[in-house]
């Protein structure tokens, strides 16, 4: 915002931000009051509370929904059609069946989580949540089991490969602050991240299904009756389906990775001073790669290898593919106006009050950077924005600190637990995976605020071992 600083101190700036969590909750869990009407006028209320001028506060309201939804909506869409296209071509149901031949029933979570592993090594979290929903709702009718005990896995799969390993951006930014080796941040990031998934996603799915298994999924965009079809797809035809935004986002992967190794030139963070030039390959692979080209690509070959394999054309596909809008509708804006509620807590100045007022704090470096991204987290909902200013603020003592190589790397992965610690009602993502999974907030708080709080704990304990370990080389 122009021409405007923030005057109020940070005891009544978080004073403001934990009247408005507990306004949201109050309005939804006991006024019942829809989440995307709560969140707009407590995003109003707390604008106008923190001071930001009138004028302006229409804007600011707008501007976090708006950046959400450009980077959720386009994505959470296109694989919406692409989870349409699969299971009614019974691609999901040859899948899930296969999977269930390969593994058995009891192993179905812990193998639906292992593909998403693999699958979240290139894909962010909510495309690939999004993609490998129709697979796990289908083993999930199939088996009979509650929706949690399969879903539960596969989401947290895809968290930690998010949130912990390279070359996804949140720990790369963290790298680029703290200097560290991304090969090594690569290596830990996989040591950390598999046990993380068990403990927090399977056995943790365990536990929620047995806590809540009578969760309606009927409205859901994938749980209405399984349909059956006379000529499925192979599943060899489906992998390959589901396979292909992954291999295209690897190419975007791979340039960037190629780009910070100076491969076409000197990197640098601040763009006035990098001096890459990349080739014309190197650039029609980064825009291949990008997560919205990619699934219109694979949405496109669905299309002719699934879409067009039951002679479903014209008007039938395409109706079909508008059916898949529908019910992700209410996702889409709910997860919007969770953007909205967190962008007015940034523009609003509580994250920089909250930074300064830990900046200081005397305690081992590893310990002050997990803290702050935490504090950040719960403050203002933004993962990235906790990781960034966690690792801009504590940059300073890192660099000019005696740490090994692999220390580095542990203190990286503390900053990156941090930001992902208990995701909350000012977090987008917490009603994106409420939302598509049929709960309500109550059980969201319950399952999934408690999921990233375990699994931000257990990996800031693993990298305090390897802080330890470090530190003897």
């Amino acid at each position: 915002m122009e021409d405007w600083t923030q005057t109020m101190g940070t005891g009544p700036l978080l004073g403001i931000a934990a009247a408005a969590i507990v306004l949201i909750l109050l309005l939804i869990i006991v006024c019942k009051l829809h989440a995307f009407l709560t969140l707009v006028i407590v995003s109003v209320l707390t604008a106008l509370a923190t001071n930001i001028p009138i004028d302006q506060v229409y804007n600011v309201v707008t501007s976090g929904f708006y950046s959400t939804l450009g980077s959720v909506g386009i994505l959470v869409g296109l694989g919406a059609m692409l989870g349409k296209l699969v299971e009614n071509s019974g691609g999901a149901q040859a899948l899930a069946d296969s999977m269930i031949r390969t593994f058995g029933e009891r192993n179905a979570p812990f193998a639906l989580g292992i593909a998403s592993l693999l699958l979240g090594f290139p894909m962010f979290f909510d495309a690939g949540l999004v993609v490998m929903l129709p697979i796990v709702f289908a083993v999930a009718k199939r088996l009979g089991g509650p929706i949690l005990l399969y879903a539960i896995p596969t989401a947290v799969a895809f968290s930690v490969m998010h949130v912990f390993v390279p070359p996804h951006p949140g720990p790369v930014a963290a790298s680029s602050f703290f200097g560290t080796n991304l090969g090594v941040l690569i290596i830990a990031g996989i040591v950390v991240a598999v046990p993380t998934f068990y403990v927090t996603g399977v056995l943790w799915g365990r536990y929620c299904a047995r806590r809540f298994p009578n969760i309606d999924i009927s409205n859901t965009i994938f749980g209405g009756e399984t349909r059956t079809v006379a000529n499925p797809p192979t599943t060899g035809t489906v992998i390959a389906v589901l396979l292909l935004p992954m291999f295209l986002i690897l190419l975007n992967t791979g340039v960037d990775f190629m780009t910070k190794a100076d491969v076409f030139g000197k990197y640098d963070p601040e763009p006035e001073l990098s001096q890459v030039s990349l080739p014309t390959w190197a650039k029609v692979c980064t825009l291949l790669g990008q997560s919205g080209i990619a699934l219109l690509i694979a949405v496109i070959v669905a299309i002719l290898v699934l879409g067009l394999r039951n002679h479903e054309g014209g008007s039938a596909l395409e109706k079909l593919l508008d059916s898949s809008l529908g019910p992700i509708a209410s996702v889409v804006f709910i997860t919007g106006a969770g953007g909205m509620f967190g962008g007015v807590l940034r523009q609003s100045g509580i994250g920089d009050a909250l930074k300064d007022a830990l900046g200081n704090i005397g305690m081992p470096v590893i310990v002050a950077v997990y803290l702050i991204a935490v504090a950040l987290r719960l403050a203002q909902g933004s993962a990235t924005v906790a990781l960034t200013t966690a690792a801009g603020l504590m940059s300073p003592a890192v660099l000019a600190g005696d740490f090994t190589a692999l220390q580095v790397v542990a203190i990286t992965l503390a900053c990156a637990a941090g930001s992902v610690f208990a995701s909350h009602v000012n977090d987008s993502g917490f009603w994106l995976v409420g939302r598509l999974l049929g709960m309500d907030t109550a059980t969201t708080l319950r399952t999934w605020t408690v999921q990233q709080a375990l699994e931000s704990v257990m990996v800031f304990a693993l990298a305090l071992i390897i802080f330890v370990v470090g530190g003897l080389f």
